[in-house]
């Protein structure tokens, strides 16, 4: 966005780093955060953890703010993964329903309700792509009143394809179905609502686009979800009041919070904090326009006698992820391993190339990939 964004970021200076969408390179405020923490440990043990846990919760209040939900409905977990399970797992099935979701869905996003199909025989209906991207009005015409939850990523890993998430809510709501969202390919790269949105539940995580250490996973539950899915992986700070001992009756906490079993990372949310205070002070829209413009411009320039753009760049369906196709015999692992050798760091993911950039990028990054795209 600025070269004072970019100085942010040493990867940046080494590389023309061009794959957030599976890690995003973390800046030195950052780095230091944690390693900050760690020090802190080593020289004082104990004695500011509540330092720690308060920095814990200030990440917290800074990721609910970019979702529009109360603090309280946020949890951190490890990972997206865990988010999921904890909720396939949370649910009470029963034979007859079903579950809706993306044929082509990241496995986080999938592993849990093929379990929850193979173990209940819960019907998994998944809709298909479609020259790289999914029909929402086919998407939504699987769910009938025997759905029970509608599962999707914001922005599909594999195309870039952005999805219209009120359509979608808007249909799971109508039949009383839970809607759940990974969110992780978005979250950092542009803004959400998720009450807007008619989101029951949100997963995600840290090292992508809010270029954060990894083991920040992150899971919203809605007051409408958290009636529903019961926490099922509960530990010592699950319940109302943890620092008493002795009582091993009291509640699970009402909220998301039942969620966090114990203690976790307390260095990597040190890390997590610097990071999301670099996303809040750049804007969120403004990072979701200059990644439009940047990919746009990525896609204007693309040679289309040797690369087939499988991304839709419609409006409304279009990302800061773009994938594309070797026309003439090259595999993706190929021109993968051409660019590593300038420098240049892309993504290969199945028979396809993906391009995603961040806001330390730029268009020289964008012309330095386009000269030397073999």
């Amino acid at each position: 966005m600025n070269q004072q964004i970019r100085g942010l970021f040493p990867a940046a200076q080494k590389y023309t780093y061009l794959n957030s969408a599976a890690v995003s390179p973390m800046p030195t405020a950052t780095a230091d955060a944690v390693y900050s923490q760690l020090k802190d440990c080593s020289e004082n043990g104990t004695l500011h953890f509540n330092d720690w846990v308060a920095t814990k919760d200030r990440a917290r209040a800074l990721v609910a703010g970019m979702l529009n939900v109360r603090a309280e409905q946020i949890a951190f977990m490890r990972n997206t993964s865990d988010g999921f399970a904890s909720v396939a797992s949370g649910l009470t099935w029963k034979n007859g329903e079903n579950i809706v979701t993306f044929e082509k869905e990241f496995p986080s996003n999938f592993y849990p309700w093929r379990r929850i199909r193979d173990r209940f025989g819960v019907e998994l209906r998944t809709c298909p792509e479609r020259g790289g991207r999914i029909d929402l009005d086919e998407f939504t015409a699987l769910i009938d009143e025997n759905t029970k939850l509608v599962s999707i990523s914001a922005v599909q890993f594999n195309s870039g394809f952005r999805a219209d998430l009120e359509k979608i809510g808007e249909a799971a709501h109508k039949v009383d179905a839970l809607f759940a969202v990974d969110i992780i390919q978005g979250l950092g790269a542009f803004a959400f609502d998720l009450p807007a949105q008619k989101v029951d539940i949100a997963c995600g995580a840290s090292h992508k686009w809010l270029f954060s250490p990894e083991g920040c996973g992150i899971i919203y539950l809605s007051d409408r979800a958290r009636t529903r899915v019961e926490p099922t992986f509960v530990g010592w700070i699950s319940v109302e009041t943890p620092w008493d001992f002795d009582d091993y009756e009291q509640d699970f906490k009402p909220t998301a919070l039942a969620w966090e079993s114990g203690t976790s990372g307390a260095a990597l949310f040190y890390g997590l904090e610097q990071s999301l205070k670099i996303l809040k002070q750049a804007g969120l829209d403004k990072i979701e326009k200059y990644l439009e413009e940047l990919t746009d411009y990525f896609c204007e320039l693309l040679p289309a006698d040797r690369y087939e753009l499988i991304s839709s760049r419609a409006k409304g369906e279009k990302s800061q992820i773009v994938s594309l196709k070797h026309k003439k015999g090259l595999t993706s692992n190929e021109v993968v391993k051409r660019l590593e050798k300038e420098n240049i760091i892309i993504a290969p993911r199945g028979d396809r190339l993906r391009v995603s950039p961040h806001l330390f990028n730029n268009r020289e990054d964008i012309e330095r990939l386009i000269e030397f795209l073999p």
